[in-house]
């Protein structure tokens, strides 16, 4: 087994090294974009409520842990990020957070609309003693400086966002159910456009010493990434519903049952569907009318998939994998148990030990998928448990131990 990530942070080195980044984010989707970035190298200062960021209360946790600061949902979001616990309904609070802004270069934070701004917190604020400020927002419906939405003040998770930004309305078994995407899409993928966004207004800080507003809103990245919806009611003025584990436009285009659980198998032209129509001993395919172009099998998709699925019922994914790997586009529909039991996670560090304060052994969080070659990111470190680093944070920012000791002894930080 490899050695876990422990509690002392190394220092970092990736392609964001020497960025400093003020993170006010809780839950998933402000925490997994303030975690890229902190992957990279960017420095993060996690500025969390007395009580702690709520996921830290979200299991699961290990039988052993005594300790429980926080259960694998914290852990995986979390890492590479120093934590600092600050009553922001305190003056004194507020100044922490006002001196902490004036020394970096970025802030992120998912409150609700208007929040930052009664605390006197507002990026207009935040500027006027940082001109170079980067100030990153997502909520559920965006913020009012960008176009103030009918929604703008409802509260949103992940499932709002994938229900109302078009994922469900074409994903489902029929087109009479509309089905959650397992993952947290309607979370995570807002936050990969705001690290865009946030690194896009860096870059620009850069150039010109002017900061900027980067607004995001979880509901316009799910469309955004549903784009195929808006084209075709444009385009045809239909409506697209479920389809099932098929896809409207393309042939064969899916799952197919194996013996044992199911397979992926994508002919998006032509040359891809005589190899399959070879692969399963179907050559008489290739020359039928009803099966020689795309929009053939379109139209036919039913007579497709039960010919591919007279081959692969009858065969295990292991199986099926040795007669289509490496000829057409296939993958078995794996299990988190199979992922861990397969060695392309294993070459490519995509599961990575890390410490679990109070349990005796290490536990594994997904890696980092995006592979730089000169400046790679990486899991330095665990999750901070709640402020573990606010005495270390606040006398890098100047305060005198005195100071801290006053700060914590009226309750404005931990």
């Amino acid at each position: 087994m490899d050695k876990p990530c422990m509690d002392k942070p190394a220092q970092a080195t990736g392609a964001l090294s020497g960025l400093r980044v003020i993170d006010l984010t809780q839950m998933l989707a402000g925490p997994f974009c303030t975690q890229i970035l902190a992957d990279h190298g960017a420095e993060v200062i996690k500025v969390e409520a007395m009580a702690g960021d709520g996921t830290r209360l979200t299991g699961p946790f290990r039988d052993d842990d005594a300790v429980r600061d926080f259960g694998g949902y914290f852990q995986s979001v979390n890492r590479n990020k120093r934590s600092i616990a600050v009553d922001l309904k305190s003056a004194a609070g507020r100044d922490i957070v006002r001196r902490l802004v004036d020394g970096a270069d970025i802030v992120v934070e998912n409150f609700r609309a208007g929040v930052m701004e009664r605390l006197g917190l507002s990026y207009e604020v935040l500027r006027e003693t940082n001109p170079r400020l980067v100030y990153g927002t997502v909520r559920g419906f965006g913020d009012p400086r960008s176009g103030e939405s009918p929604y703008a003040h409802w509260p949103a998770y992940d499932v709002v966002s994938q229900a109302m930004g078009g994922m469900m309305g074409i994903t489902g078994p029929d087109r009479d159910t509309p089905t959650k995407i397992g993952p947290g899409v309607g979370d995570t993928v807002p936050a990969l456009m705001l690290c865009i966004g946030i690194l896009a207004a860096v870059h620009r800080a850069r150039a010109s010493g002017a900061g900027q507003f980067v607004d995001v809103a979880m509901t316009d990245c799910v469309l955004a990434m549903c784009e195929r919806i808006v084209y075709q009611t444009s385009y045809t003025g239909a409506v697209p519903a479920p389809e099932g584990n098929r896809h409207p436009l393309l042939c064969p285009f899916g799952l197919f049952r194996a013996r044992d659980g199911y397979v992926s198998i994508a002919c998006a032209h032509d040359a891809f569907w005589e190899k399959l129509a070879l692969a399963i001993g179907r050559p008489e395919l290739i020359g039928d009318e009803a099966f020689a172009t795309n929009a053939a099998r379109v139209q036919n998709a039913q007579r497709v998939i039960d010919a591919i699925e007279a081959f692969t019922a009858v065969r295990t994914k292991e199986e099926i994998a040795q007669c289509l790997g490496g000829k057409v586009p296939f993958g078995p529909v794996y299990t988190s148990a199979e992922i861990f039991d397969d060695p392309h996670y294993r070459v490519r560090e995509m599961l990575v030990d890390v410490e679990q304060p109070g349990s005796a052994a290490p536990v594994k969080i997904a890696g980092v998928p995006i592979k730089l070659s000169s400046t790679p990111g990486a899991v330095r470190h665990r999750a901070p448990m709640l402020g573990e680093h606010t005495d270390e944070i606040l006398l890098a920012a100047g305060y005198g131990k005195g100071d801290i000791e006053t700060m914590r002894g009226v309750g404005a930080i931990r």
